[in-house]
């Protein structure tokens, strides 16, 4: 292909990632207006990004077997599909129990999309070149999902929450039609596969169990109960039951032998980390800026441009020089450093900070997610044979996005109980009853806007010091990834595109041998 066709083909995959990830980010902001409107509390809050999050977790390796299997441009269209209706359904929702069922339902497009979009790029283009066109990724994916905030707030502000869901529907049409007219592959060699359906099960109610016991436990029962031993118990055997699955399937779900790759497991462990790091502590910035800080969902929005801005530029030069030079593992070591210290620095905020210092903060973190994440696909790639590249690709975004969802709910957890105390004190303090803050107590999250001066100060001061403090939980988990990169082996980029690797397979039988 040429320069001008893999940049006609990439803008379809990169329109099509664009759609799901800004379906997702966009209600980031508007979301403590929602869950107010819905009368849910902190637990909903949280579910409402988990809910996405778990599915696209147990969907993106099932995406990712099927890329290896099937044809990957209709699949590609399918998940583009089922990601943009159940957006447009879930705003329409009445409760917040039918908008997290529906967000659940968008979290497998949302997996197809995370799973296929960088399977797509490695057949169009050759791994040495793959690092510039990675660095366009990075950036859509920062200006989707740092970006989305910002238009969130914009639309709520001017039209309701509402129309936050909505919004995707004509990206997504323009995706599937520009994906149709510009992406050609050559057809893949169909054979007789069994989907590993024992282990897409066990995967989901084992990661549901945990996730649920993380939420719940520390409000509905004790940390020490017996019902976090069921939970945590069931867990466990769900997972020593999937690797005695999996080592048995013919088509496994999660290909065990894969972790016998040093650059698989350790771009794994730092998926892991990033993110818990990532999607753990930027899920609950718009809290921050909206409920310690007094922000619409506009000035939320616009107030995360640093991190957009970060993730966009450090994404972008960093790919051109990984493609340019052909070493990427010291730009990996750079970003993890900056993910790191940037989560560190956000820990020291609280409701009285300089929003410039804020601002100067988000950018090291933008600048650390834009160097490392993308490119830690790039580096499992290069390693991958042909047959695996689905597998193996899924295999790293289904553990960044397990991290995430992970991180959500503990982070979700420990912040809901680090407020209620907080408010529940600061209330008594200035000899205020909690019952003051609704018919939820501490438990519901409250309207600034209808609480009196002495009352917001508590919660201002209760959600900038509780945020904070997930950032603080965040950046020695974002160490562990530094560590992981430190320890990879940088293998020389590959000059050859997946198309190319595919046809010179199908041509090599009817090559005549030497002699």
């Amino acid at each position: 292909m040429t320069h001008r066709e893999v940049l006609e083909a990439l803008s379809g995959i990169l329109l099509g990632m664009f759609v799901s990830i800004l379906a997702t980010s966009i209600v980031s902001t508007s979301l403590p207006r929602i869950i107010t409107d819905l009368g849910g509390s902190q637990s909903a809050f949280t579910w409402v990004v988990t809910a996405t999050l778990l599915t696209t977790t147990v969907s993106t390796p099932i995406w990712g077997k099927l890329a290896d299997i099937l044809d990957r441009k209709l699949l590609v269209q399918v998940a583009l599909v089922i990601s943009v209706v159940s957006s447009a359904l879930a705003g329409l929702s009445q409760s917040t129990e039918m908008l997290i069922g529906m967000r659940a339902v968008q979290g497998i497009g949302a997996g197809g999309l995370t799973a296929l979009g960088t399977v797509l790029i490695a057949d169009i283009i050759s791994p040495r070149e793959r690092g510039r066109y990675m660095g366009l990724m990075g950036a859509v994916m920062a200006v989707g999902t740092v970006g989305g905030p910002l238009l969130g707030g914009v639309i709520t502000d001017a039209a309701g929450w509402r129309w936050n869901f909505f919004v995707g529907l004509p990206i997504a049409v323009a995706a599937i039609v520009v994906l149709q007219r510009t992406l050609h592959l050559p057809p893949i060699v169909r054979r007789r596969v069994r989907i590993d359906w024992a282990g897409a099960i066990l995967l989901s109610v084992s990661i549901a169990t945990l996730l649920l016991w993380i939420t719940f436990a520390g409000t509905s029962f004790d940390w020490v109960s017996w019902q976090s031993a069921v939970m945590v118990g069931a867990s466990l055997l769900g997972v020593v039951a999937i690797v005695l699955v999996e080592s048995r399937a013919a088509e496994p779900m999660i290909p065990l032998h894969l972790f016998r790759n040093r650059t698989v497991l350790l771009t794994v462990l730092a998926s892991v980390a990033v993110g818990v790091a990532l999607f753990g502590t930027q899920v609950f910035l718009s809290q921050y800026m909206q409920l310690a800080r007094g922000k619409t969902p506009t000035e939320s929005g616009l107030l995360t441009i640093p991190m957009v801005a970060g993730t966009f530029l450090a994404s972008t030069l960093s790919g051109r020089a990984i493609s340019a030079s052909g070493r990427y593992k010291r730009v990996m070591v750079t970003g993890a450093v900056l993910l790191t210290a940037g989560l560190g620095l956000m820990g020291t905020i609280d409701e009285t900070t300089s929003f410039t210092l804020v601002g100067l903060y988000m950018l090291v973190v933008g600048s650390g997610v834009g160097m490392l994440m993308q490119n830690l696909v790039l580096a499992t790639q290069n390693t991958l044979p042909l047959t695996e590249m689905g597998a193996g690709t899924a295999m790293v975004a289904f553990f960044r996005t397990l991290g995430g969802a992970i991180g959500v709910s503990a982070l979700g957890a420990l912040l809901s109980s680090r407020v209620s105390r907080l408010l529940a004190d600061g209330l008594a303090g200035i000899g205020v009853d909690p019952s003051a803050m609704g018919s939820g107590g501490t438990s519901t999250l409250p309207d600034l806007a209808t609480l009196p001066g002495p009352v917001r100060h508590v919660v201002e001061h209760a959600f900038g010091v509780g945020v904070s403090e997930l950032f603080l939980v965040g950046a020695p988990i974002a160490l562990l990834a530094l560590v992981a990169v430190i320890a990879l082996r940088e293998v020389p980029l590959g000059r050859a595109s997946g198309v190319e690797q595919r046809l010179a397979a199908q041509a090599a039988p009817t090559e005549p041998t030497a002699s």
